[in-house]
């Protein structure tokens, strides 16, 4: 009879224990779909253009709190606020916090950048036996697409949303012969707000003429938050055994040189301070680092991680994953302190950085430099994803 009683109570045990272990699971369940509901997009009216024309600003927030503002006034990414190792929220991007400082003053401060990224050669290329001629905004070179990029316009956008995730979906066309470039472009850049951290960029674009197409995004950073004061102590690590060498006017020589012995070795990562302030040539020519580096990874659809950025203070870091050969690490050089931030300071050289994934500056002018050419019935696409955390 005691055995009966105690295998009973064995029993009642055990449906309780199996009770209990679903009742967790289900709170859990439920707690995971209320963290998921936290993820929302908002839109209110950012101003209007000197053209006339209406500038909405998008909040992407996810379920840990993380939020992303964007403008359709270049695509641009106006606040990033991340936590640091605390949990602390700042805001970890530079930028204004008006519309005509975005207009007439912005050193494309979280922008769109095309249609060609970076710099091309005395503004003109060659395509299927025709000269191109660009303008020349960058002395006697064009810089990210030219005097009226696709920093400089308003981009129709759409509310995109996903298991996880919230994003905008910016598209425009870029007329046949804008600022000098063949073919009528049909573009469209997704950012997508991940419950892990991630801002996710998808470009894609087609043409109904053989063309010329190298697009990123050109936000500043700075990881112990925006007007945190220099990015000295930042450490970055890139994963790259070669860059690309400059001249005077910071277009490519040709040259795929080693980073072995020089101040852009980042293959082990170190702090920034000693390399921005270096006596080399090549930081000298680009008053501190503005260069490409050549990505050791092979060719691949899906993002690889190729280079992190840390800050010590906050602990907050900075993963970039991209399918793109490049990464153009540029630090903030010509910030001149002439500029006054959404934090209400001057911004002076140093105080941010981008890493610009892309593919290689002046590649139309080199013909072994990885392709940038976009013909009828291809379509170009790309990936990159900035994730942050705190360690």
């Amino acid at each position: 009879m005691f055995g009966h009683y105690l295998n009973r109570s064995r029993a009642l045990r055990a449906a309780n224990q199996s009770l209990t272990i679903l009742a967790l699971f289900a709170l859990l369940l439920l707690m995971v779909n209320i963290v998921m509901a936290d993820s929302t997009i908002e839109v209110r009216p950012y101003g209007t253009t000197s053209g006339g024309e209406d500038v909405d600003e998008y909040t992407l927030t996810n379920s840990n709190g993380m939020e992303v503002k964007i403008i359709t006034y270049g695509g641009t990414i106006t606040s990033v606020r991340v936590p640091d190792r605390s949990g602390n929220f700042e805001n970890v991007t530079l930028g204004f916090d008006n519309l005509e400082d975005y207009q007439t003053r912005s050193p494309f401060f979280g922008s769109i950048t095309g249609r060609y990224a970076n710099r091309i050669a005395n503004a003109t290329f060659d395509l299927d036996g025709e000269t191109y001629t660009l303008a020349a905004n960058n002395g006697v070179n064009t810089l990210h697409g030219g005097a009226l990029g696709f920093d400089k316009v308003v981009w129709a956008a759409e509310e995109v949303e996903g298991d996880g995730e919230v994003g905008v979906r910016f598209s425009r066309t870029s007329p046949d012969g804008e600022e000098g470039y063949p073919g009528n472009l049909e573009v469209s850049v997704t950012y997508t707000l991940t419950d892990t951290n991630e801002i996710r960029m998808d470009y894609e674009a087609t043409t109904d003429a053989t063309t010329v197409v190298n697009l990123t995004n050109h936000a500043y950073f700075n990881l112990a938050g925006n007007g945190g004061g220099s990015i000295y102590d930042h450490t970055l690590w890139i994963d790259a055994d070669r860059y690309t060498p400059v001249d005077a006017t910071l277009i490519p020589t040709g040259e795929l040189a080693p980073v072995e012995g020089t101040a852009f070795d980042f293959r082990i990562p170190k702090p920034l301070g000693p390399g921005q302030r270096s006596s080399e040539e090549q930081i000298v020519l680009g008053r501190g680092y503005d260069h490409n580096w050549v990505l050791n990874h092979d060719e691949t659809d899906e993002p690889v991680l190729v280079a992190r950025m840390s800050e010590p203070t906050s602990g907050r870091y900075l993963e970039i994953w991209t399918v793109e050969p490049g990464l153009q690490f540029y630090a903030g050089n010509f910030l001149d302190g002439t500029l006054v931030g959404s934090s209400g300071g001057l911004y002076r050289q140093s105080d941010g950085f981008a890493l610009e994934t892309q593919h290689f500056p002046d590649s139309p002018n080199h013909a072994d430099f990885p392709s940038t050419v976009l013909e009828p019935g291809e379509t170009y696409q790309t990936t990159t994803i900035y994730r942050f955390g705190a360690a």
